[in-house]
Order: C-alpha cells, then structure tokens, then sequence
C-alpha cells in the first residue's frame, strides 16, 4: 500500500471505523534513518491504534527504526516480508526475506529488543514464492522466526513470485489458498494467525474469523472505504446499532474530511481528496462526485476554497438522487 494508505488516508479511515488496526505504508530503515523522520512518522492521535509496516533487512537498521516507532507512539511494528515488487527486491527485503528465515529471527529479536516489550513486533508474509506450494516452507517460516518472540504473524494468502510478475500481477495471478492460512493456525494454535488477500466484502471476513484470528483488508477498504462502516460494532466489540452507510452518515464523513482539509492550508487538498474517492461508490451520482474531486482544474484552489468544491460535489449527489 505503498503511497496509499498515508497519514491523510488513515485520517480518512478512522472516521469511519474507530477500532479497526490501521497500517502506514511500508517506509524502508534508509528512508528513516537517512531521510526526513517527522515526514514518515508524524500521525494524527486519532488515528490509534495505528501500527508502523517497515521494510529493511539488517537487525541493527531495523532496531533502530523499531526505537523510532515507540518514540513517536506506535501501537506495532510490523516488518514486511511479503512485498515482492522489484526495487524491493534489489533492497534485499520483502518477500525475497522468506528465503531467509534465520535472518528474519534476528531482525525481529533486535527489533524486540529495541522496543522492550512497549509495542509487538510482527511480521506480514506471503505463503510461499514461486510456484512451490509445499506447506512445509512457510510452516517453517513461521517456526524460526517464533523463535525470536514473535506471536503475530499476517499472512497473505498467495505466493509471491518474485520473477515475470508485477506487484499487481502477484496480487491477482498467483492463487489464493486461505487453506494454508487456515492450517497454519492449526500448526500454531499459540499464535495469532491473521488473513490477508482477496477479501472483498463483510460476509467474507466473518467467515474467516471463525477460522483465524484476525483479517486484514487493504485495497478492497481503500476503494470501498463503507465496507468498514459497520466494524467497530459487527467485528471489533463496539456497543450499539451497527452503521448502515446512509446518504446522511456520507455526508457527515465528507463534511470532516472537508474541515480536514482547511485546517492543512501547507497540503494541496488533492493529496487528501485522493483518499475519499470511493466514499460514494455504488450511490446515484457517484461517478459525476468523483469527477468534481478530481478535476484537475480545481487543483490550484487553495484549501480555504475547498467548502465551495465540497458544494459541486455534493450537488452532484443530490441531482442524481
């Protein structure tokens, strides 16, 4: 999810679900330790629990990136060892990792180390690479890198090939197998087995949480961001009516993200508008809301212009209904 699920997209999100873990993209241990940290690590309070998805593959690198994490107020560290896209892989990290489970240990027991038992670290994989498919390989996995005290581990219920595929094709050729995932949970009933890959509506997710221990949605909540709406009561514990994603609650939702974006006068408001797109998708007047929002003709408002923009797009809403 890299470049999608920003500060300004989990901002977004958690209007819509209060409880539901939210991921940063992947930020590489070069990135934070010889880039610009507040640009990667600032985040709103709102956005808790929100835990940090880091991609690197030296134990010291990441222990430190890891000490950055509990400074800045991440709820997890997470270390990615299930993206398979090519300039990941010239990083030596990524699904290329799953080739190196002893290394994987130790990247996590440094990174445990470093944050002394203030936050969790886990790992996201894939189930295999290439077109092997024994179980075996990502059992073993998970096994060595246990070892090192990791207890959540989120699997990606696909392999990973890591030649003659892009990042897109790998998220869509290679067969989903929840029944490995299902099995892995089996193997490690001590450990906290979650699903990720190919979920793309509510029905699906409960399905799987009678089976694992948790789901993990990515594109599918990016661009039907209402899936979400009814979590925190139906998934997460939360007391009361469920939401039912109404023209009404829409509306409440665009109006936030519209304040949010006058309060960041220093942001051009496309960089968050981007994020909302789908918070129409299926509604009469969709299509003509999203093209208001993403006109690039607009894009030189200034964010205090930005209620009159909110105005035409509502509108377009309203004409169709």
């Amino acid at each position: 999810m890299m470049e999608w699920t920003d500060r300004h997209c989990r901002y977004f999100h958690r209007l819509i679900s209060q409880r539901t873990r939210l991921y940063t993209e992947m930020v590489t241990t070069g990135a934070l330790l010889h880039g610009d940290v507040p640009r990667h690590l600032d985040f709103h309070t709102e956005e808790h629990p929100v835990a940090l998805q880091l991609g690197g593959s030296e134990p010291d690198d990441l222990a430190q990136c890891a000490g950055l994490a509990v400074r800045w107020g991440y709820d997890e560290v997470n270390l990615n060892c299930g993206c398979p896209s090519p300039r990941v892989q010239r990083g030596a990290f990524g699904a290329c990792l799953m080739n190196e489970a002893p290394l994987v240990r130790d990247c996590v027991r440094a990174m445990r180390d470093a944050v002394g038992g203030a936050v969790p670290v886990t790992v996201k994989h894939r189930i295999g690479l290439g077109k092997q498919e024994d179980v075996g390989f990502v059992r073993d996995f998970i096994g060595t890198v246990a070892e090192a005290g990791c207890t959540v581990f989120i699997v990606h219920a696909r392999n990973a090939w890591l030649e003659g595929l892009s990042p897109k094709d790998n998220r869509e050729i290679p067969p989903l197998r929840y029944d490995v995932v299902h099995q892995l949970k089996r193997d490690f009933p001590a450990l906290s087995i979650v699903l990720n890959g190919g979920i793309t509506d509510n029905g699906l997710v409960a399905e799987q949480l009678a089976l694992v221990d948790g789901v993990m949605v990515g594109r599918q909540a990016y661009h039907d961001p209402c899936l979400m709406a009814d979590w925190d009561r139906r998934f997460l514990g939360a007391e009361g009516t469920g939401v039912d994603a109404s023209e009404a609650w829409r509306m409440h939702i665009e109006d936030q993200m519209v304040a949010y974006m006058a309060r960041l006068p220093a942001v051009p408001w496309a960089h968050v508008a981007r994020h909302m797109l789908g918070l129409w998708n299926g509604q009469p007047g969709a299509r003509r809301w999203r093209q208001v929002w993403s006109d690039h003709r607009h894009r030189a408002l200034p964010a205090a212009a930005v209620q009159a923009l909110a105005r035409q797009a509502r509108e377009a809403v309203s004409a169709a209904a």
